[in-house]
């Protein structure tokens, strides 16, 4: 009889992560400012309970099987999971990735979601302690500018120096 050796199980996982996040969030009003990536999806529900706690996920842009990440964080979370895209991107074998997919495809069918519940949300990572009224796609100052700029109004050599002024704020 071969004995395997155990692991940490999905719940083992979750909860470790869950008590990482509410050490770091703590009890008082502030903490340390913590970016936390996570894959559970439950935890996405820890924003109702830690009020410093804020959900935020990256853009990304689909096409066809092909998923792009965009450098673009947005508040909330997200009701994909792109794991299997991520491990393409690290460099794992096709052959790998496709059996991958099919796990993958074989469990959604096994679990499906109930009526009445609703459908998984992840989230790649939880901001806490963000300035107040600053939500997770903050703006910097320079592009703000930009985009109040009235371009049509401006000389060529105007352009050119408010170029020059945005880019040593960047």
């Amino acid at each position: 009889m071969t004995k395997l050796a155990g692991g940490t199980s999905t719940l083992d996982g979750y909860s470790i992560a869950r008590a990482v996040i509410e050490f770091l969030h703590g009890t008082g009003k502030r903490g340390p400012r913590t970016l936390f990536a996570t894959h559970f999806h439950e935890i996405v529900e820890i924003e109702a309970d830690l009020k410093r706690v804020k959900n935020c996920h990256f853009a990304v842009k689909e096409t066809g099987s092909d998923v792009v990440f965009l450098r673009k964080l947005i508040p909330g979370a997200t009701d994909r999971s792109y794991g299997i895209h991520v491990a393409r991107l690290a460099g794992i074998p096709g052959k790998v990735l496709r059996r991958a997919g099919q796990v993958l495809e074989q469990e959604r069918l096994r679990t499906p979601v109930s009526e009445g519940r609703h459908a998984p949300r992840y989230t790649q990572m939880l901001l806490m302690d963000a300035p107040p009224g600053v939500g997770c796609a903050t703006e910097s100052p320079a592009l703000i500018e930009l985009k109040n700029l009235d371009l049509d109004s401006l000389t060529p050599r105007e352009a050119l120096v408010q170029l020059y002024e945005l880019q040593k704020k960047v």
